[in-house]
């Protein structure tokens, strides 16, 4: 039998198929427990994958692409996969609101609008989170547009 599963999820799915049909003493009740807990495992590895605990402040120190050092503070508020809050650059001190924003296993996306110059300019967000860091790729959309990578640090 080909399975269309992830590998962890073929291996339950195939071990349920089988297990319900091992009961060599033919009692019932052995039987009955033993579905009972393969459907709660079978349950518990087919629920979505647990979003990162991101919640809360986080900074970034950083250089841009021109070479000058700055900083972001992130703020950060979860609700299930959805993320908002604010993004404050040590430019201008002004707040960015978070827009778009998701978290899904260990990848967090969102965008901000940042003014420079008189233009709006949408910069992309994504990143990976491993503990109390995030590893960010920043991407300005638009007519001038530039990547950059940040490191962002829980603050404790």
């Amino acid at each position: 039998m080909r399975c269309r599963l992830p590998a962890l999820r073929c291996t339950v799915a195939r071990f349920l198929m089988t297990a319900t049909q091992l009961d060599d003493e033919g009692d019932a009740m052995k039987t009955r427990v033993k579905r009972a807990g393969l459907v709660v495992i079978a349950l518990l590895l087919g629920s979505p994958v647990w979003a990162s605990d991101v919640a809360g402040k986080w900074k970034a120190d950083f250089e841009t692409p021109d070479g000058r050092k700055l900083s972001n503070t992130f703020t950060f508020i979860v609700d299930g996969e959805a993320l908002t809050g604010t993004v404050v650059s040590s430019v201008s001190g002004q707040e960015a609101a978070i827009q778009e924003g998701t978290v899904k296993g260990d990848d967090i996306a969102f965008f901000v609008i940042r003014n420079f110059g008189g233009n709006d300019v949408k910069m992309k967000y994504a990143g990976k989170v491993a503990g109390d860091t995030i590893n960010f790729t920043v991407t300005a959309v638009g007519d001038q547009p530039f990547e950059m990578q940040l490191v962002a640090k829980r603050e404790k």
